[in-house]
């Protein structure tokens, strides 16, 4: 991009189209019931945990979606939907604040109307909009971000600057990656000729200490908690090994996530060029180039998640809308390029509808295909299974080793004992129910075969008896195929501070 002010004099300014209002509102409609209807995830099983205690952190995350988890359990109830609910409106807030964003830019309200279309178009927003988990309230607080940047350039900078920091410090109590927005900013004002002169005005260290203000709420609260969150998430960023294929999946994982068909704009985007003195693509792409920078970086020595780039996901939308539009290239219609254009929205859309119909339908499972829809499968008959193993085991609780399996047996009414994580006690507040269990007491401890290592079980109980094998949804995937074990007369404080576990970190999967 070059040539352009990031600060026009006057930004284009409409109000959405009945057209797109009423498609956002279908979508958001559809979301509410599909998050109504499939269970939760062991993810969202355990952040379902946190609500239980709101604070000021958690052992994996800042608090944000703690308590947007409880504000919608108190809206809709202790139910998926009511786990769900502010994440589902979040996503609709995402899609305005999209909108917003391209008109602010100076875009017409065509491309404003199909970078909000395309972002709900791109799998990763278009099934994930329903899930409880920190993406979800990251992902609208930095959008909303940037649509108080686009606005510094106009009347009352200093006020949208002020918006800025504290949507920037939000999302920061979202999840750490949206540290990377700083950064993002800086480099935002130096490709803006003049931009950063604006750092010897007061606008944007207002925004500073109103973000750092905001995020202090979590720092305090690791300092009073041996800087628990810190040491979890910032120890992955020390490269350890020199393993590229990682940068390969990465690339090919997005190219699908995004939506093939707006991967292919955004790409183009990179090499678009605004004219002297129009609207430009600078704010978007600057402040994604940090977070984008890390993970690629990341990718050399490790794998990253599928979901780590979603806060990206509303830029690139807008920028993939951008070039979509042929007349902004000086040349004419391409074929193939308006043939993409015009699936990019119906393929990301039926699609991401088609994955959640198949997650709300247990008739459309695939039995022994590996179906991802067996996760959230069986989950009531199972714990019917758990407790009957408990009552004829005469066991006072019940542990495992898996933080998911623990939010999903907590999450049904039919376990009547406490249920211990035993291995990572540092998760779990002291309020939460597993530190009234009375671990003198007999225990039946049930995991995945693949994840209990009766060796380690040794290390903590003196008596370690096999019961045998229980199955979730007919033990159809190897992740429904569990297996109990009795235990009693502890020889460490489990309770307090969990197993030992001299053979290296525990796989959650």
């Amino acid at each position: 991009m070059s040539g352009s002010s990031a600060f026009p004099p006057k930004l284009f300014s409409a109000a959405p189209s009945r057209g797109l209002l009423l498609g956002l509102l279908v979508l958001t409609l559809l979301r509410l019931w599909a998050a109504a209807v499939i269970p939760l995830t062991e993810d969202e099983a355990y952040y379902r945990l946190w609500s239980l205690q709101p604070q000021f952190g958690y052992f994996d995350h800042p608090p944000m979606i703690a308590w947007w988890i409880a504000l919608g359990r108190g809206l809709a109830g202790d139910t998926p939907l009511g786990v769900r609910l502010i994440p589902v409106l979040g996503s609709l807030v995402t899609s305005l604040a999209v909108f917003d964003l391209g008109l602010r830019l100076g875009w017409s309200r065509a491309i404003a109307e199909r970078a909000s279309l395309w972002c709900n178009a791109t799998l990763l927003i278009g099934v994930g909009a329903i899930l409880a988990v920190p993406d979800a309230a990251t992902v609208p607080f930095w959008t909303l971000t940037l649509c108080a940047l686009a606005r510094t350039g106009i009347r009352r900078p200093v006020a949208w600057w002020a918006a800025a920091g504290a949507a920037a410090g939000l999302a920061c109590l979202s999840k750490y990656s949206a540290l990377f927005l700083a950064p993002g900013v800086l480099l935002w004002l130096a490709m803006t000729p003049g931009g950063l002169k604006r750092l010897r005005g007061p606008g944007p260290w207002i925004a500073a200490a109103i973000a750092a203000a905001i995020f202090s709420l979590n720092m305090a609260w690791n300092a009073e908690h041996h800087w628990l969150t810190f040491d979890k998430q910032f120890g992955r960023v020390a490269p350890g090994r020199w393993a590229p294929q990682y940068l390969l999946e990465l690339a090919v994982g997005q190219a699908l996530l995004l939506n093939p068909a707006i991967t292919v704009f955004v790409v183009r985007a990179l090499g678009l060029r605004s004219a002297q003195g129009g609207p430009s693509l600078r704010l978007p792409l600057a402040t994604a180039a940090p977070f984008a920078g890390y993970l690629v970086l990341h990718a050399f020595h490790d794998r990253v998640q599928a979901h780590w780039p979603v806060p990206l996901y509303p830029a690139f939308a807008l920028c993939a809308a951008v070039a979509a539009d042929s007349a902004l290239w000086g040349e004419g219609p391409r074929p193939w390029l308006s043939a993409l254009r015009a699936i990019a929205a119906p393929l990301g859309l039926a699609l991401s509808a088609l994955i959640l119909l198949h997650l709300a339908l247990p008739l459309t499972d695939i039995a022994g295909a590996g179906d991802p829809a067996q996760a959230v499968r069986g989950w009531p008959p199972f714990a019917d299974q758990i407790e009957g193993e408990r009552l004829r085991a005469g066991a006072g609780w019940i542990g495992v080793v898996s933080y998911g399996l623990d939010g999903e047996l907590a999450d049904q009414a039919q376990i009547r004992a406490p249920i211990v994580e035993l291995f990572e006690r540092a998760r779990y507040p002291k309020a939460d129910a597993s530190w009234r269990a009375d671990l003198s007491l007999p225990g039946l401890v049930i995991d995945l075969r693949r994840r209990i290592d009766p060796a380690r079980l040794g290390q903590c109980f003196a008596q370690v008896a096999e019961i045998g094998p229980i199955f979730r949804d007919q033990g159809l995937s190897a992740d429904s195929q569990y297996v109990a074990f009795r235990v009693s007369g502890p020889k460490v404080d489990v309770r307090d501070a969990g197993c030992p576990s001299p053979a290296g970190p525990l796989d959650h999967r």
